[in-house]
């Protein structure tokens, strides 16, 4: 689609001092949480800095207080270490390498993430997922 000579993607922007436009996110994808724009993919990078988590997906849920909820679907390299306890340790873990508005506030471990055939996370399905 076009509109007024700008290509509209959905995706979402920010123009730095220099006048360059930077990709941030996808409008899909960002999670408004308490007032703040928190991006998943930002989430996903950070998570997928830790030692134990081999792949994750990140989505916001609907909130009552927040508005939306930062929650993390992560597939750990050692299943056996999934607990509230671990839980805890990577929330801490987050607050102290990122910003820790941003930190999952709700993580939930799975054996695989929903994929197309082609690799593509199906967050769609994650957002429809009940808890489990």
């Amino acid at each position: 689609y076009v509109e007024n000579g700008w290509n509209i993607t959905g995706d979402i922007f920010r123009k730095d001092e220099d006048g360059y436009y930077w990709f941030v996110a996808r409008g899909d994808d960002m999670i408004i949480s308490s007032g703040y724009n928190i991006a998943a993919i930002e989430v996903e990078s950070v998570l997928l800095c830790h030692e134990d988590i081999a792949e994750c997906a990140v989505v916001g849920l609907p909130d009552e207080n927040r508005g939306m909820l930062v929650c993390a679907y992560i597939v750990l390299k050692d299943k056996e270490k999934a607990s509230d306890a671990f839980t805890k340790t990577l929330q801490d873990w987050f607050k102290n390498v990122a910003a820790p508005y941003k930190y999952p506030r709700e993580i939930r471990y799975m054996d695989a993430l929903p994929k197309t055939e082609t690799g593509k996370i199906l967050r769609f399905k994650l957002k429809n997922t009940e808890k489990v």
